[in-house]
């Protein structure tokens, strides 16, 4: 079971690295707030079924949850070119293994995820040419958005403390988001003379509008979670005491639930505001059919004919 986190630190700061390069992130490192942790002591307790602990991403299979947990509480978990890679593989591994039927992605120490880390992308040599940039950022920071969203399992974030730039777009790209009361969101985009990355001006006006999503963006302020859950931003906000028990429990009943059901769901969701209605009605007529071929949607009206509750499988 993951370790919770200690609640949201300030406003990260830029880190080294501020000018964009090929090859690496567009948002700079966030500035380290915390002291070091040795990594064990963060580590979650391996849950039945497989576990690994890798030094900066932790993972773990409880219960059909895939536990995924960013572990770089000295630096306010920037995201390096490393995690990221990682964070794309294991929610790809999610989304083809049947054992897995939700997924929790949640931090160690103080922060969530205070953006990307510079530092860590690999080296490019050469003169930067038109098109680098774009190139950086389809294959980087869209690239783990995207993996989110497009991940067949439902993803609840439990954001432990400060979600700035990339960071706070990792957690808006989750199905379901579960914040502590001292977290954060930061769209530290503009503070750096920036223009967001990450799905940033995709997801935003999609859950709060333009008008709020132009607020974000524009001034950079530091929203905390009770405002971001006012916003709609966040799903649930907790003591920080209480967050990993509300992740556990909200995981644990979407991990006993149809599976491949609320996978269609994510999908229509997801989808509906970028089509006009004929083509979300096909979509769903779609994903009705599909639905209706899976064992647990046979289950689930059998159930409900014999009144008892009912036993879904995930497949």
């Amino acid at each position: 079971m993951p370790v919770s986190g200690e609640g949201a630190g300030a406003a990260p700061e830029a880190g080294a690295g501020a000018t964009p390069r090929a090859g690496a992130e567009t948002t700079p490192q966030a500035g380290a707030e915390t002291g070091p942790r040795d990594a064990t002591e963060a580590a979650p307790e391996a849950g039945p079924g497989t576990a690994s602990r890798d030094a900066t991403v932790l993972h773990s299979l409880d219960g059909g949850v895939s536990w995924i947990t960013l572990n770089r509480p000295e630096a306010m978990n920037a995201v390096t070119w490393d995690q990221r890679e990682r964070i794309i593989g294991l929610l790809a591994e999610a989304s083809a293994d049947p054992a897995v039927r939700a997924v929790v992605l949640t931090a160690t120490g103080r922060g969530f995820c205070a953006g990307a880390d510079l530092r860590g992308a690999p080296a490019t040599a050469g003169e930067r040419v038109p098109g680098d940039v774009a190139r950086t950022i389809r294959l980087g920071a869209q690239r783990l958005i995207a993996a989110v969203l497009d991940c067949e399992k439902p993803v609840i974030a439990a954001v432990n403390g400060t979600a700035a730039g990339i960071g706070a777009h990792l957690a808006f790209a989750c199905d379901l988001v579960l914040a502590a009361d001292t977290a954060k969101f930061i769209e530290v985009f503009v503070r750096r003379g920036l223009v967001p990355d990450g799905g940033g001006a995709y997801l935003l006006p999609r859950l709060v509008g333009p008008q709020r999503a132009k607020e974000l963006m524009f001034f950079g302020d530091a929203l905390p979670a009770a405002d971001a859950e006012r916003l709609g931003l966040v799903n649930r906000t907790v003591p920080s005491g209480e967050l990993e028990a509300l992740a556990k429990e909200w995981a644990g009943r979407l991990a006993v639930g149809p599976t491949r059901a609320l996978a269609l769901t994510k999908q229509l969701v997801n989808a509906s505001l970028d089509g006009d209605r004929a083509t979300a009605l096909a979509a769903e007529a779609a994903a009705q059919e599909i639905n209706m071929t899976t064992r647990d949607a046979t289950e689930g009206v059998a159930s409900f004919v014999e009144r008892r509750s009912p036993e879904y499988r995930g497949r």
